[in-house]
C-alpha cells in the first residue's frame, strides 16, 4: 500500500491541475524557439501510471510523448484515416529520454511537442513535460521513420514539410552500440503478454522500456533514481507468441540492455544512467557508443534539441 506521507511535498495543490491542464483536446503551441509548429496538452498522472513510490513510471512519460505527437498530427489533418488511406505509418526508431524531477501521482503535466528537424526518411520530435510552476520534469527526443504497408522505408511526403515546418538536420538517426567486456548483470525471460500489444498488434514502444527496467530491478537496484536517462534503439518488433530475453550489463550507475527473441534476432538495444553524471565529466560530452558511461552527455548535445532550461 502506498503511504502518501512519504512524499507530501509532491502532493498537488488545489489549483495545480486547473492552472496547468490546457484541456483534453489540447491546443496549438510553439514550444521550441525558431520552430514554427507545436502542440500542448495536459496529462494527469493516473494511479496505474505510478510506481510503489507514488511517482510516475518512466514508461508513462514515453506514452505521453507518443500520444501528444499523434494528437499534434491529428490537429493538422493527419489522422489515422489519412495514414490508412495512403498506406503510410510513422514508427519509432529511437528514443532518448531524461527524467529530471519527481512527478507525483495526481499531478497534471503540461506536455508539449514539436517536430524539430528531419532528414529524407526520418523526423525528430521533442517533447517536454513541465510541472505547474514551469519546471522541466522530463524531456523526450524521438526519432520516427515512415513505412509503407509492406514495412519498407519511404520518403516523408511533401505535405508534412508544409504543415510541420522544420529544418533539415545534420547527422543521423540516434543509434545505440552495446559495450563489450562487461559481465552480465541480469537476464530475464518471458512471453509477450496480451497487454503489451497496441492497436497495430505489435508490442508498444513503451513496453520495451518497462521490460528493460524490470531486468534492471533484477540486479537488486531500483530504477526510480533521479535524474535518470535512457537511450533506446528499436531494431525489430516483438509479436504475440514470441519468447523474450532481456539481458543487462552494469558499470556503476550506467547500464546497457539488449532485448531479443529467444529464438534469435535483436529487438532493442539500450543504454542509460541511474543518477547524475559523475563529477568531472564535461556537460557537452557527446555520447560515445564504445562506453555506456558516456550516456552522461546532456540531451542538448543532440541535433535539433535546445539546451535544458
Amino acid at each position: 500500500m502506498i503511504d502518501p506521507g512519504v512524499w507530501p511535498s509532491e502532493q498537488p495543490g488545489p489549483d495545480d491541475g486547473a492552472a496547468l491542464d490546457p484541456g483534453l483536446t489540447g491546443q496549438s503551441d510553439r514550444p521550441v524557439p525558431g520552430i514554427d509548429n507545436g502542440f500542448v496538452a495536459g496529462y494527469r498522472v493516473r494511479f496505474d501510471e505510478a510506481g510503489p513510490d507514488g511517482r510516475v513510471r518512466t514508461s508513462a512519460l514515453l506514452r505521453y510523448a507518443q500520444d501528444v505527437a499523434w494528437r499534434h498530427s491529428e490537429a493538422l489533418g493527419f489522422d489515422r484515416r489519412w495514414y490508412l488511406e495512403r498506406g503510410r505509418w510513422w514508427v519509432v526508431r529511437a528514443v532518448d529520454l531524461e527524467v529530471l524531477g519527481p512527478v507525483a501521482m495526481g499531478r497534471t503535466l503540461r506536455v508539449s511537442t514539436a517536430v524539430t528537424g528531419h532528414r529524407r526518411i526520418w523526423a525528430r520530435r521533442l517533447a517536454d513535460a513541465r510541472l505547474a510552476a514551469g519546471a522541466l520534469a522530463a524531456r523526450i527526443v524521438t526519432d520516427w521513420v515512415m513505412l509503407d504497408d509492406r514495412g519498407r522505408l519511404v520518403r516523408i511526403p511533401q505535405d508534412f514539410g508544409l504543415s510541420f515546418t522544420n529544418p533539415e538536420l545534420p547527422g543521423e538517426i540516434l543509434r545505440v552500440e552495446l559495450p563489450s567486456g562487461l559481465p552480465v548483470a541480469s537476464e530475464i525471460r518471458f512471453g509477450v503478454r496480451p497487454h503489451d500489444l497496441d492497436p497495430m498488434g505489435h508490442v508498444n514502444n513503451a513496453a520495451y522500456l518497462d521490460w528493460v527496467e524490470e531486468a534492471l530491478e533484477a540486479t537488486g537496484e531500483g530504477v526510480a533514481t533521479l535524474p535518470r536517462r535512457a537511450r533506446l534503439e528499436y531494431l525489430a518488433s516483438a509479436a504475440p507468441g514470441d519468447e523474450i530475453v532481456v539481458t543487462t550489463w552494469r558499470d556503476g550507475s550506467a547500464w546497457a540492455a539488449r532485448i531479443a527473441r529467444a529464438s534469435g534476432g535483436e529487438l532493442l538495444r539500450g543504454i542509460g544512467r541511474l543518477g547524475p553524471r559523475p563529477a568531472g565529466e564535461p556537460d557537452g560530452k557527446a555520447p560515445d557508443a564504445a562506453a555506456i558511461s558516456d550516456i552522461a552527455a546532456p540531451l542538448g548535445a543532440i541535433a535539433g534539441v535546445p539546451p535544458l532550461d
